[in-house]
C-alpha cells in the first residue's frame, strides 16, 4: 500500500509534468507523470534507482543521468508516460557500499557486481515493488518498461504489472567508450544491451 503525500506541477527541460510523492511505511518514492497515463496500455514508464553519484556530482562512471534523460525524452515524444524515482542507490545497498565497491573495483580490476560480493554485499538487492504500487495508484493499464534490465521487469511483473515490453536506454558506446567495461557487466547479469550484443560481446 501506498499514498499519496504531495502533489504539484513541474516545468522541467522536457516539458511539464505532475511530480507525485509517494510513501509506502517506510520508502518514498518521487513520482513524475506526463500526460493521461489511467487505463492507457503501453505507457513509457522508466524506473529509475537514486545515484548521487551521477545525478548529483555528475559522475561519469555510470549512465545514470543519461538514462533518466533519454526516458524523458521518449516519454515526451510519446506525449505520456511515467518515471518512478525510487530510493535505492549502491544497488540498493546504500551510499557507502557503493564507495567501496567502485574503488575495490578500480583497484582489482574487477567488475563492480564481483566487488560487491567481495565486500559481502547482494550484487543487487533493489526492489520494486514500491514501483509496482505506485503503478497500481495511478491506474495505468500496461508499461512499456524504459530499460534493459531483466529483473526490473520481473520484479513488475511480480507485483501484478503488465509490462507489454522493453525499450532500450542503454547510452551509445561510440560517445561514451568508457562505460564499455561498465556495459559488459550489465551484459553478463543478465542485461539485454543491444549495443554491445549487435557487436557480439
Amino acid at each position: 500500500m501506498v499514498r499519496r503525500l504531495a502533489e504539484r506541477s513541474l516545468r522541467t527541460t522536457f516539458g511539464v509534468w505532475r511530480e507525485i510523492l509517494y510513501y509506502d511505511g517506510h520508502d518514498q518514492a518521487i513520482v513524475l507523470v506526463h500526460g493521461d497515463v489511467e487505463g492507457a496500455a503501453d505507457v513509457p514508464c522508466r524506473v529509475h534507482s537514486d545515484c548521487i553519484s551521477a545525478h548529483v556530482f555528475n559522475s561519469v562512471e555510470c549512465d545514470c543521468r543519461e538514462q533518466l534523460i533519454s526516458a524523458q525524452i521518449f516519454i515526451k515524444e510519446h506525449g505520456r508516460g511515467v518515471i518512478v524515482w525510487l530510493d535505492q542507490d549502491g544497488r540498493g545497498n546504500g551510499h557507502m557500499a557503493l564507495m567501496l565497491a567502485a574503488d575495490l573495483a578500480e583497484r582489482e580490476s574487477i567488475p563492480q557486481t564481483e566487488a560487491y560480493v567481495r565486500l559481502g554485499y547482494a550484487a543487487d538487492r533493489r526492489t520494486y515493488h514500491g514501483a509496482a504500487a505506485v503503478l497500481h495508484d495511478l491506474g495505468v493499464g500496461s508499461v512499456l518498461l524504459l530499460s534493459d534490465s531483466p529483473d526490473k521487469a520481473k520484479g513488475l511483473r511480480d507485483r501484478d504489472v503488465t509490462v507489454s515490453g522493453t525499450h532500450s536506454v542503454a547510452v551509445d558506446l561510440e560517445e561514451h567508450p568508457a562505460l564499455r567495461p561498465y556495459y559488459e557487466d550489465k551484459l553478463a547479469r543478465g542485461y539485454t544491451i543491444g549495443a554491445l550484443n549487435r557487436e557480439g560481446v
